[in-house]
């Protein structure tokens, strides 16, 4: 492998993530590995009362998921069917602000003297907490407990709790509150994965109200006359009138108290955001009031309560245990309790690259949520991952536009997008990763397969499924020279440091599969539900004709293939120059490095391409087809993606290099907690968490979904005692329990089935456990 592996950052505990000590000097990271967010709204981990350490070391950022401003991309050379619009997630006012003031002096971590600090992410009970023993710069020593936590079953609201508590003197205590609407996204040039894309404030307030315990702001963004407004309302265990003033775009609020030592005084902030994409704009502040005054009418405790019952119910089945290794168990908790903080819970929003935590890559959609994140909740909690689909299915018009916009039929979903349009400005890397609409096919597939929703493939997934079909027989052609095999030319794998190429292997390969399941599906509906079927040629105009030329297109795709047993990533891969990784390890990432051209002309990748289809496709290729492959792709892999060391995890198991396997299973699982690739700063690295659930579950565990039902082919790594997690499959839920003598097998909900362990078949039942000696190492 070619990275350096670091040490722990914070101290191994498997249900929490903890700091018993501020250091300065990784307060950029603190701010994403403390983030807390629930789909709908997330805000980085920064300090409630402000942040005055050096600059260029913090972020303060609250986004909303899929709540953005566009610009306009501009070109020095332009070019037809170039992306015109591009999004970014924007940064919105910050309503967490709470600044205590002891006797004149405001609270700060770079102020008077920090006798004792403690800070932890609390990953069952859903929220963050920070514990300071303070002493001012008069010496007045005073406890400060604050309490974040952003509600799961609200997605509206968060709440913010601090409590002061004078530990030598009666003191005079202030609590400043603030709604800050003066904020704006960062603007970084020199990385392109990392800034929003936009300059300046984008952002202006309309339109403001104070109250006797908070207010609220309303602000309209400058392009996309989106409307947002964010309220407060302010709750204390003590009598204290509170005065309310509006200033340069801040709603401030200041409550006072002469207080008695040794008695806690907390302020409870209740905080609200609705958009003009949740209702309309007249109606949000009427939403807000309401939100606001059930919230505080059951109070903290409640919202605490709920969170909890939420989050038992959430690890219920998305839970896994690792007995053995602590590094592990804490980072594969952290890494699914990030997903669900981020994961939209709506039709129209989805995971961005950064969750809520960032937004590097503009806060984009990609198909890193269809291959990497959508598998981790299809087999967790399938009604999230139908969500996604209907995301999917939301921008199918955009995406038969983007389609006819380049000349073709049927529909092509964009590379990079927030509602729809296609944002990517580099369309080498962007547009002509034309995978996409297979991998979209494959989700569609996988969600079908694994929940027997055949209603779902009826009302959307085959109208999916058949537009990107129709693009694929509209891109490729029968080529002569090919042996009339149908070929697919000038695209970009997922690999992108291999650019415009002719048949790239992934892409061929997932396009038969998109074909080959879209003749099937037609043929199902064609039989078993012909009404509907009907009704969906009409919709779409689609014609008998077409499905026949699908099928021809599938049969005779082209496979690029060798006679070494390699399979080229694409037509022109194996005649350029190979370089090792490890030749060029002090140039990594080569993309900050290189010009594009200095990359695309060698056998160089960034990240998996022909092992991850490999993978995707995995009943189709023997053992010895997958690691003959893997020893030839995998010395020449930089790894510059945060997609790759999870897919090398699973196919150094399947090659059965288990060492291997493991060091890349803990590069996956550790890479934002121990910030491996030293950019956690910018925000979590979403898709990556996804992939280090099937490290884990499809590689440890040897999850595969074929026609005959759940396979599974468990190892144990290194020093592991147990391994369990659980599969939810077709209403059941699967229990596999991994030991270093045996596995056990539990149905624990669901009718029987057959399931597989290591090619084996036997039955599964409720209440009769199924042990398997040995476990397949």
């Amino acid at each position: 492998m070619n990275f350096t592996y670091k040490d722990a950052v914070y101290p191994y505990d498997s249900w929490k993530v903890r700091e018993n000590s501020y250091d300065v000097s990784k307060n950029f990271q603190d701010e994403t590995i403390f983030s807390t967010g629930n789909g709908y709204m997330g805000m980085r981990g920064s300090f409630e009362e402000g942040y005055f350490g050096p600059d260029d070391s913090s972020f303060n950022a609250t986004y909303i998921n899929g709540f953005y401003d566009e610009y306009k991309i501009s070109y020095p050379e332009d070019g037809y069917g170039f992306a015109r619009v591009g999004q970014a997630m924007l940064n919105v006012p910050d309503a967490k602000i709470i600044i205590p003031v002891i006797n004149g002096y405001e609270f700060s971590m770079f102020a008077g003297r920090i006798q004792s600090y403690e800070r932890l992410l609390d990953m069952r009970g859903g929220f963050l907490e920070r514990r300071v023993l303070w002493e001012s710069p008069i010496g007045d020593l005073v406890e400060i407990h604050i309490k974040r936590l952003v509600s799961f079953k609200r997605p509206h609201i968060a709440v913010v709790a601090c409590t002061v508590t004078p530990l030598n003197n009666d003191v005079d205590l202030e609590f400043i509150v603030r709604i800050n609407g003066a904020v704006q996204n960062t603007s970084t040039a020199d990385d392109m994965r990392v800034g929003s894309g936009l300059k300046g404030r984008t952002m202006s307030t309309v339109r403001y109200g104070i109250w006797k315990d908070g207010g609220w702001i309303e602000q309209r963004t400058l392009n996309s006359s989106l409307s947002l407004l964010c309220a407060v309302r302010n709750d204390m265990n003590f009598e204290a009138d509170m005065e309310g003033c509006f200033y340069e775009d801040i709603l401030e609020n200041r409550v006072s108290i002469r207080t008695e030592k040794g008695k806690g005084y907390m302020l409870t902030k209740y905080i609200t955001y609705y958009t003009s994409l949740d209702e309309k704009r007249d109606s949000l502040k009427g939403l807000a009031e309401s939100e606001l005054r059930q919230a505080m009418e059951d109070g903290l405790s409640v919202i605490e309560r709920e969170q909890k019952e939420l989050l038992d119910e959430f690890w219920y089945s998305a839970d896994i245990i690792i007995e053995g290794d602590e590094a592990i168990q804490q980072g594969i908790r952290f890494s699914m309790f990030s997903l669900l903080q981020s994961a939209g819970r709506d039709d129209r929003t989805n995971i961005a690259a950064k969750g809520l935590t960032g937004e590097g890559y503009g806060g984009h959609y990609f198909w890193d949520s269809d291959i990497y994140i959508f598998p981790f909740f299809l087999y967790t909690n399938p009604a999230q991952a139908k969500l996604f689909l209907k995301f999917r299915y939301n921008l199918l018009d955009a995406a038969r536009e983007r389609a006819a916009d380049l000349g073709h039929k049927g529909a092509l979903y964009p590379w990079r997008t927030i509602n729809g349009p296609e944002c990517s400005a580099y369309f080498p890397a962007g547009t002509a990763q034309y995978h996409i609409d297979a991998d979209v096919a494959y989700t569609v597939k996988s969600y079908v397969d694994a929940t027997d929703d055949k209603q779902f493939l009826c009302d959307m997934g085959a109208e999916i499924i058949f537009e990107t079909a129709r693009f694929w027989v509209s891109l490729g052609d029968f080529i002569p020279t090919k042996g009339n095999k149908f070929c697919i030319n000038c695209v970009t794998g997922p690999d992108e440091y291999t650019a415009l190429v002719d048949n790239n292997a992934y892409t061929n390969y997932m396009a038969r599969m998109n074909l080959a399941y879209a003749v099937s599906a037609a043929a199902w509906m064609r039989e078993e539900r012909p009404d509907e079927y009907k009704a969906l040629k009409g919709k779409i105009g689609l014609k008998e004709e077409e499905v026949d030329l699908w099928q021809k297109a599938a049969e005779e795709m082209y496979l690029p293939s060798d006679e070494s047993g390699i399979i080229p990533q694409d037509d022109s891969f194996l005649y350029k120059k190979r370089i090792e990784a490890d030749e060029i390890k002090n140039e990594l990432p080569l993309l900050l490095h290189r010009h594009y051209l200095d990359i695309y002309r060698y056998q160089l990748c960034k990240q998996p391409d022909v092992l991850l289809m490999m993978f995707m496709l995995n009943e189709y290729f023997t053992e010895s087809e997958v690691r003959k492959n893997y020893d030839y792709y995998a010395p020449i892999t930089t790894h510059d993606s945060s997609l790759s060391p999870s897919i090398f995890s699973i196919m150094a198991k399947e090659s059965g290099y288990m060492d291997e396997a493991y060091d890349f299973l803990k590069y996956s699982v550790r890479m934002d907690l121990d910030d491996v690739n030293g950019n956690t700063k910018d925000g979590i690295h979403a898709a990556n968490m996804g992939g280090a659930w099937m490290a884990l579950v499809m590689g440890a565990g040897g999850l595969r979904i074929y026609n005959d039902g759940p396979h599974f082919a468990p190892v144990m790594y290194k020093d592991w005692h147990r391994l369990c997690f659980k599969v939810r499959y077709r209403g059941r839920l699967i229990m596999v329990d991994v030991y270093r003598d045996c596995t056990k097998y539990t149905l624990v909900e669901g009718m029987p089935l057959e399931v597989y362990h290591h090619g084996e078949k036997f039955m599964l039942d409720l209440d009769i456990d199924v042990i398997k000696k040995g476990f397949g190492c």
